[in-house]
């Protein structure tokens, strides 16, 4: 039986008015004690919260002020490896409308969006999809989503932009662009936090024209069985940074201490992770922190991750000898950002029939 794209789509599932989710997207059993409500978990107080960074005073004239405010970054690299940015630059008006031109694309009936759809058979990936199954277990995520380059414009296939609405090219071209100014930013002080030059880690993730910005906007459909079901499995970022915008649901998990912790919304907030490539080049000193997504009955939930991403072949990811030392030798071997992500789904894959076994 062949299966139409349109079926296929979880959106699809989610409006036909299905109580039982198909087998497939269900998590193994070790998995499911884990899965909570997500709005009871979202309101818990009680035990460790991720930190939120206010960014206002990172380049302060006063160095005491100044430093206070990059001291409380590092930390959170360190400590977390994720965090709430507030008064990060970018403004609430140039958010809103790339959440409400994002929200608008999938607003439209899913026939509409497969003119968009990407073919990860033949290495097509940008464009509109759903989670293939990448491992031996064969499962699914609840969510489709929307996979496409945004910065730097010369790298740019405008042609799979969505075109409606009318805003969607011109408010995700000036979020790029304010975003990347945000990623030196960062990048530059988390250079200083491990004693190195202050364009030396953007220099390490391909600097201003390589390092490459994907933007993947998730949505995740209401689910009838959230209990079961993740909208995104666990995994840590393979990006340098990856900057997250969301819809106010909440849902994003962090493995922190052995417990998931569940993330608060925090109003004109960009949720940060450090990912992988930056663990990498610090030798661990800044955390990649595991998270994942829950599903919810009530409510859909999109966010907007843009991940920071050096090229695939052009630079070798190791720690940086200035950061390593002979009773802390490199933790991690020397690897292409394409030959880290085969890395990790091959390790995936080992896991995954290692348990069928």
């Amino acid at each position: 039986m062949v299966i139409s794209a349109v079926s296929s789509r979880v959106e699809s599932l989610s409006s036909s008015g299905i109580r039982a989710i198909p087998k497939e997207y269900i998590r193994p059993q070790e998995e499911l004690t884990s899965i909570g409500d997500v709005f009871e978990e979202e309101k818990k107080h009680e035990g460790p919260q991720i930190p939120t960074i206010d960014l206002k005073e990172i380049d302060s004239e006063d160095k005491v002020v100044r430093e206070k405010c990059r001291e409380a970054l590092k930390k959170g690299a360190v400590e977390w490896g994720v965090m709430h940015l507030v008064n990060h630059g970018i403004s609430n008006e140039l958010m809103e409308r790339v959440k409400v031109a994002g929200k608008a694309f999938f607003d439209q009936p899913v026939e509409e969006k497969e003119k968009y759809a990407n073919d990860q058979a033949s290495g097509k990936i940008q464009g509109y999809g759903s989670k293939l199954a990448n491992n031996a277990s064969g499962q699914l995520e609840w969510e489709d989503y929307f996979f496409h380059l945004i910065f730097p414009e010369d790298k740019r296939d405008l042609s799979i932009w969505p075109k409606t609405p009318s805003d969607y090219i011109e408010a995700t071209s000036e979020y790029a662009k304010e975003l990347r100014g945000l990623a030196t930013k960062i990048l530059s002080v988390l250079s200083l936090g491990l004693g190195l030059e202050e364009g030396r880690l953007e220099k390490e993730v391909g600097g201003l024209e390589e390092l490459l910005l994907q933007m993947k906007i998730n949505y995740y459909p209401k689910c009838p069985q959230p209990e079961l079901a993740l909208g995104v499995e666990a995994h840590t970022d393979v990006s340098a940074l990856t900057f997250i915008l969301h819809n106010m649901v909440p849902g994003l998990q962090l493995f922190y201490e052995g417990k998931w912790v569940s993330a608060k919304c925090v109003p004109d907030s960009i949720i940060m992770h450090i990912g992988d490539t930056i663990e990498i080049l610090s030798n661990g000193k800044y955390k990649s922190i595991l998270h994942r997504a829950l599903v919810n009955k009530e409510k859909v939930r999109i966010s907007w991750a843009v991940f920071c991403e050096p090229p695939k072949e052009k630079i070798i990811l190791k720690p940086l000898p200035e950061v390593g030392s002979e009773t802390e030798p490199a933790r991690y071997p020397p690897r292409t950002f394409s030959q880290h992500i085969q890395h990790k789904l091959f390790k995936k894959t080992e896991e995954a029939l290692s348990k069928k076994v």
